[in-house]
């Protein structure tokens, strides 16, 4: 295993040259110091939460006979049946937890649910009674309600929540130590902030009005910096744990992870079951897997990654690329939505990134 971190929790200056936050390193109501990034320190992995939990937890309760894939998703959830205009849409029966696995579930993409309430339970009975935007099995859309149904679901099964699960049964097994929804406060100046969801007029040196075409558009959710808990919104009102988001971790324990997807250290679900979960699904035009995404053209995996290789993105700039037949994996961990979403770089990084490894590895050998 090779660890190598780069920069610091946030940047220096802005683009006029002026100190981002200037009361970034005395302030006690604002961060933490500057710190430099460490590879022991802890990230929002956002989306890969779904590999690393959710999709795992489905893996072992199906290893244990208590997860049907084909199965309707309404046996486990009844509720799943109404939509949110309290009708029954006979399309919702035909839901099963493979396609809520393989996002071929008809649900839509995303919904910003957090802006119409104001609870875990409010925010679960939106995700649940979400319209379809298709017909279940005909088209694949990354859906991130899907897998906030899919944890509920799971939870379900399991009779426990999938922080106590993932802890007993993945993090432990793994000596994942580092890994953890929701980190207790004394974690949170120790890990980089992924978000400034302050309004405008509380910046620091803001002189920027409501109706200033300049502003850039962010999230003020929670009218505060966002460090050490969730960035994504619908998370946060899930209490940090949910299906599709809210793990954090370090470069390590991913690794960790990824080596017993390659039946490495410490296995906790058997080769083949790893084979299905990461088979692309038969979908038409899905480059996705049960969990886990496939090396599409071109792909953010790079153009390295063999066909039987498997992986997944995080919004907050993490990845996870895993080549079974390299017998190799690479974990990238950034906080790239600091401080308001708008750099999209990461998008050409990642692929060179990971070229750049798989070559220098190859010169190696």
């Amino acid at each position: 295993m090779v660890l190598k971190s780069f920069g610091r929790f946030v940047y220096e200056e802005d683009k006029k040259g002026a100190p981002l936050l200037p009361d970034f390193e005395r302030s006690a109501d604002s961060c933490a110091n500057n710190s430099e990034v460490t590879p022991a320190t802890l990230f929002d992995l956002a989306s890969v939460t779904k590999p690393v939990a959710t999709t795992t937890v489905a893996m072992i309760l199906y290893e244990r006979g208590l997860l049907e894939l084909d199965a309707p998703i309404i046996g486990t959830l009844p509720e799943f049946l109404l939509d949110s205009s309290g009708n029954t849409d006979p399309r919702r029966h035909e839901v099963t937890f493979r396609m809520l696995l393989a996002h071929s579930s008809g649900l839509p993409a995303y919904e910003k649910l957090f802006l119409r309430v104001h609870s875990r339970e409010q925010l679960l009975t939106a995700a649940l009674t979400t319209p379809l935007a298709a017909d279940p099995g005909t088209r694949a859309e990354y859906s991130d309600i899907g897998f906030i149904i899919l944890g509920v679901a799971l939870e379900r099964l399991a009779e426990e929540s999938l922080n106590a699960f993932c802890r007993r049964e993945v993090f432990g097994p793994l000596a994942m130590s580092n890994t953890t929804f929701s980190p207790p406060p004394d974690l949170r100046p120790k890990i980089p902030p992924t978000a400034d969801e302050r309004e405008p007029s509380a910046l620091p040196g803001s002189s920027t009005k409501s109706g200033d075409s300049q502003a850039k558009p962010h999230s003020t959710l929670r009218n505060r910096i966002i460090q050490g808990e969730v960035q994504d919104e619908n998370a946060f009102i899930l209490s940090g744990v949910a299906g599709h988001a809210g793990l954090f971790s370090t470069a390590d324990n991913v690794a960790r992870f990824a080596n017993a997807m390659l039946e490495g250290e410490a296995p906790i679900v058997r080769p083949e079951t790893i084979a299905l979960f990461t088979r692309r699904d038969s979908t038409p035009g899905s480059s996705r897997a049960l969990g886990w995404d496939t090396p599409s053209s071109p792909s953010q995996s790079g153009k390295h990654f063999g066909p039987n290789s498997f992986g997944h993105l995080g919004y907050t700039g993490t990845s996870l690329w895993i080549d079974p037949d390299r017998q190799s994996s690479i974990t990238l961990l950034t906080n790239r939505t600091w401080p308001d979403c708008s750099n999209h770089a990461i998008k050409q990084i990642r692929p060179r990134f990971h070229d750049a490894i798989v070559e220098s590895l190859e010169r190696e050998r």
